[in-house]
């Protein structure tokens, strides 16, 4: 299991746009369709990440409670396929109907999108504000497989309070930490 580190894209950053499949609906689905009213939320997630599936509940649990909030969530995974076929848009529909997403899941098959945001691991974390400027980016939480600290949230739900509550978000920004996207 490696253990890379997300790179932290400026705050302040423009959401790069894409229009990409969601393996869910089978359908193209674009950024300036998919954003909150409030915020939007695009993770660098995928099937077989053991990093992401530690995380996987509190993913659901954070999305029920900030959707209603008028924040938007987006699934993105830009693996390569052909040596992971575990990550595959088919195994994608399966894992996104048994964790429970109420997001969409999206195939980044060019890794174009994943490249544009700068991601580096999964999962990795983008909070934009309604604008679509980066407000927030890093880690959900302290938690990882294996160390003992429960799965909270806290990192991610504390920006999100912020953007929602319009207030400057001055904790320290903590790069994520999971497995490298598996680029081609």
């Amino acid at each position: 299991m490696s253990m890379t580190p997300s790179n932290m894209l400026p705050l302040g950053t423009k959401a790069p746009d894409f229009s990409l499949l969601d393996t869910v609906s089978n359908t193209i689905l674009k950024l300036d369709h998919l954003k909150g009213k409030q915020g939007t939320v695009i993770m660098f997630i995928c099937n077989h990440c053991p990093f992401v599936i530690h995380v996987n509940p509190e993913l659901v649990n954070i999305a029920k409670a900030y959707t209603e909030k008028g924040i938007r969530f987006i699934a993105i995974s830009s693996n390569d396929v052909k040596n992971y076929p575990q990550d595959s848009p088919e195994k994608m529909i399966l894992h996104a109907k048994a964790e429970g997403y109420l997001f969409p899941y999206l195939y980044d098959e060019t890794q174009l999108v994943a490249k544009a945001y700068d991601a580096a691991c999964t999962p990795d974390f983008y909070v934009f504000d309604n604008d679509l400027k980066l407000n927030y980016r890093g880690q959900l939480d302290d938690s990882r497989p294996g160390n003992g600290i429960a799965v909270t949230g806290k990192d991610l739900r504390y920006a999100l309070d912020c953007l929602i509550e319009q207030k400057t978000n001055t904790a320290l920004q903590k790069p994520s930490i999971g497995c490298n996207i598996k680029w081609k």
